[in-house]
Order: structure tokens, then sequence, then C-alpha cells
């Protein structure tokens, strides 16, 4: 945030200085303000919208008899959120005895029978596995690839080493997965897979990167992070300045 002069508000002798010192500190107080403000609505406006969201979704599976607004003038928000909870820890629940277990196999089997519904099934499930998954590996690892020209580092987020057919065929070496998201969408990016000796892995958490790469470098990772990110660039530097230079032809 700027500073504000203490000499503001001193009068010209025409009183131009006056008005430019006033609009001055309205603009500094708007931006104050607009800090302050700012994070608190964006939050409450996504919080609410999920929460709607979650609301209708769930509202034409309630009969109207157990809606909270059939006998209050009011709707009442959360309650689909907190009937989803619940409906989702009981099929949790259900799921973990044996019956539950036989019925899931069964519904299974029916979706692993329909041509077009089982790809898309098998794929979801392996990603929710993978991202839910107490013992999966799904981005728990920050690294730096040097991407897209010798010298230029991007960040990279690791997840699992490539298995079967597809390890086979990659040239020797240890690969592993890595995703390279956009800023400052990192909803896409790109997928590839890269040589695990080739990779700086940064000791830093996901939450971290993804906040660097969020807003483009703008809000750095705070205290010790920040020193390792630092520490570990330097180290790529120079393992870079160790490399022989390549001979021109």
């Amino acid at each position: 945030m700027s500073e504000i002069d203490p000499t503001d508000g001193l009068p010209n002798a025409d009183g131009s200085a006056s008005h430019t010192s006033a609009a001055g500190r309205i603009r500094n107080y708007f931006l104050t303000g607009l800090v302050v403000a700012g994070p608190v609505l964006v939050t409450a406006y996504l919080t609410w919208s999920f929460i709607t969201w979650v609301d209708n979704l769930v509202r034409p599976f309630i009969p109207p008899m157990y809606r909270p607004e059939t006998y209050l003038p009011w709707p009442i928000p959360g309650t689909g959120l907190v009937i989803a909870f619940i409906t989702l820890t009981l099929l949790g629940f259900l799921t973990a005895n044996l019956v539950g277990r036989t019925m899931v196999e069964f519904g299974e089997s029916l979706l692993n029978r329909m041509p077009i519904v089982r790809p898309v099934y098998k794929t979801m499930k392996q990603i929710f596995e993978t991202l839910f998954s107490k013992t999966g590996s799904s981005f728990r690892q920050v690294g730096l690839v040097e991407f897209p020209a010798p010298g230029m580092w991007s960040l990279v987020f690791l997840s699992q080493p490539p298995s079967g057919d597809l390890a086979a065929k990659l040239p020797e070496g240890d690969h592993v997965s890595a995703f390279m998201p956009c800023t400052p969408n990192p909803t896409t990016g790109f997928f590839f897979y890269v040589l695990r000796k080739d990779i700086i892995v940064l000791d830093i958490t996901v939450e971290s990167a993804m906040t660097l790469l969020i807003s483009a470098g703008m809000v750095q990772p705070d205290g010790d992070a920040q020193k390792k990110l630092a520490t570990l660039a330097a180290t790529a530097r120079m393992a870079q300045a160790a490399r022989p230079p390549v001979s021109a032809k």
C-alpha cells in the first residue's frame, strides 16, 4: 500500500495541491477498503454459490414433507449440503461391510457391460481413488523442470511413475508423471513423462505452489518455504552452469 505524503493537504497559491491530495487520499482509502473487503466478499460469494449449488442438486430428491421450507416462511441454506454429507457418510459405512461391497461389485459389473459408459466410469473411478486415497501419490510433490528453454524453469506437480506397456515403451530410465499447469488457470496445462534425474524436487506444499501459479508469481511462499525455493533455484542454476557447452556445428 502506498504511503501518504505528510505534506499533502497544504494548498499552493492556486489551491490545486489541496484538491490533488484529497483525491489521492480518497484513492488510497478506497484501495485499502478494497484489499480488506475483496477477499472476504469473494470467499463468501464462492461459499454461498457452492452451498446453493448443492442445495439445488439435492432438493429434488427430498420429499416436500421433509423440506424445512415447507413449514417455514423461508428456506434454510445448507440443508442440502448437510443431507449430502450424511448420505455420503452412510454410503461409505454401508460399503465397508460385505453386503455393501457385494452391491457395489454388482453395480460395477453392470456398468462394465455398457460400451460407452464403461470407459467413462473406470476413468472417473481411478481419478477419485487417486485423489482421495490415503495411500495414493496424487500431486504430493512439486518440482522444477527446465522448460520451455534452457535456463527457464517451470513448476510441475509429480504423481505416479508409468507402468505396464507404457513404461516398457519409454526410453530407458526412471520416469515419473508430471503435470505442468498453466497460469492463471491451473485446470489446464501439459502432461508428460520426464526422467526423475531431470527434476529438481521442491520442499514446498502443493497449496503453496498452486498459490504461486494462480497469482503468476505475485504471491510468493512465506517463511522457510520461500528460502528453500530460492536455495533449490540456485542449485538449478549451478547444475546448468556445470553442463558442458554445446559445440556449434
